[in-house]
């Protein structure tokens, strides 16, 4: 590949492809004409040595465990901003002023309130029902209550529904936890940051009042920050593709949602608790770390290691204080599962085959304590994730509707099925 062309030879032919630089990061060989040139697609099954698209929102390195958002380092957004913050660089392309961020705060506290006529819609779930699914129908419902904010082509509606989105997934998301285990709904407060008004709405009940815990309402915060956006992942693609064929915002955003639930994604750090509750005590752990090891053991650690980042996750480092700080503020010594995580964490940091490996705790394996130690359940975990993951997703989806070079999504495929063949009648088969 030479810095302006790649050539390619199929056969007796032999073309020229132009290659594109981005500002960091590897170069791409632009293969739009690929099939017309030649008669040949390219196959690259889960599209990892693709570029879908050209993005300015989010760059990873996981060579180099690094995660930028428009630039900056993901340690320090979550070091010093907070959640708000964080969504407006996404959504904007810059930090802020404080008189922006005033008024960005402002407008995303008075939309968290939901049409009262969607908590009827919670009725119709049974309770027993994962919270994911109530999630992924509500959002998709909001396009029949938010008519003024689905013309994809009116910047001004595109504006709205993106505030719309950010401000009330927190009460869709608390809403689908009280109904889950039983609990009246709790509405909006417009006096408390958005993690504190997050957590009242889950936690506080009508019998006493709740006074936020800051500690716990900067690690919530800090978890929506570290989840905000990771480039074009499954549910990112997922967005992207639905909002290709022109579909209205919030039907997109319950098309990620869809995507997320899936273990291997947004289902880890639920996967991740629920290993940790299999080997149940401290003193099982070896026996798990040896069928880890096992490669003919199908048992795998949950937690560990990324598909992206080959080093440590750098959102993993912020995560491990944060847990710790919850834990210490929570004074929380004796739970059994609490231990097992802590020496899997000593273990995979000092263990020569992790390390080796690069089988480092990630994100998912922090997280997952931190909210159960936050008092949520496992059910819910994906549902948070989800709340954090809507301005990433917002932010490309917007992306996506301005790029000029926007086209409805089509893959192609390698057929390896029967060919041509003809229709055998019932009588003769």
């Amino acid at each position: 590949m030479t810095g302006t062309s790649a050539g390619v030879s199929i056969g007796d032919k032999s073309i020229e492809l132009p290659t594109r630089s981005g500002t960091i990061g590897p170069d791409v060989i632009d293969i739009g004409t690929l099939y017309k040139q030649t008669g040949a697609f390219t196959y690259d099954p889960g599209f990892t040595s693709t570029a879908s698209c050209e993005s300015k929102i989010t760059y990873i390195d996981g060579d180099e465990g690094v995660l930028l958002h428009r630039g900056y380092p993901i340690e320090q957004l979550a070091e010093h901003g907070d959640f708000l913050e964080a969504c407006y660089l996404l959504l904007y392309g810059e930090l802020p002023t404080k008189a922006q961020k005033d008024d960005f705060d402002y407008r995303v506290t008075h939309h968290t309130m939901v049409h009262e006529q969607m908590t009827k819609f919670f009725t119709g779930f049974r309770r027993d029902a994962h919270p994911m699914a109530v999630v992924c129908g509500v959002v998709g419902a909001l396009s029949a209550f938010y008519h003024d904010s689905t013309d994809i082509t009116d910047p001004h509606q595109r504006m709205v529904a993106s505030l719309r989105m950010i401000a009330k997934m927190p009460t869709i998301a608390a809403m689908a936890y009280k109904y889950h285990v039983g609990q009246p709904f709790v509405y909006p407060k417009n006096d408390l940051d958005y993690a504190s008004n997050f957590l009242r709405m889950c936690f506080a009940v009508p019998c006493e009042e709740y006074v936020p815990n800051p500690v716990l309402s900067r690690a919530m915060d800090r978890i929506f920050i570290l989840h905000a956006d990771h480039e074009q992942n499954a549910s990112t693609s997922t967005v992207r593709l639905a909002g290709s064929s022109g579909a209205n915002p919030f039907a997109c955003i319950a098309a990620g949602i869809a995507c997320l639930w899936g273990p291997a994604h947004g289902g880890a750090n639920e996967a991740a608790l629920n290993m940790l509750a299999e080997i149940g005590t401290a003193d099982r752990i070896p026996e798990y770390v040896a069928r880890a090891k096992d490669k003919n053991d199908p048992f795998r650690l949950m937690g560990f290691g990324h598909r992206v980042y080959k080093h440590y996750d750098p959102r993993a480092r912020i995560m491990q204080k944060t847990t710790h700080e919850v834990l210490s503020e929570l004074g929380i010594k004796d739970d059994p599962m609490l231990e097992v995580a802590l020496e899997l964490e000593r273990i995979a940091l000092t263990d020569d085959y992790f390390i080796e490996k690069k089988l480092y705790p990630n994100i998912d394996f922090y997280s997952g304590i931190t909210l159960k130690a936050l008092g949520f359940p496992t059910t819910m975990f994906t549902v948070l994730f989800a709340l954090a993951r809507t301005v990433g997703w917002i932010a490309q989806w917007n992306e996506m509707i301005e790029d000029p070079e926007q086209r409805i999504g089509r893959p192609r495929q390698l057929y390896t099925g029967a060919p041509q063949r003809d229709y055998v009648p019932l009588s003769k088969r």
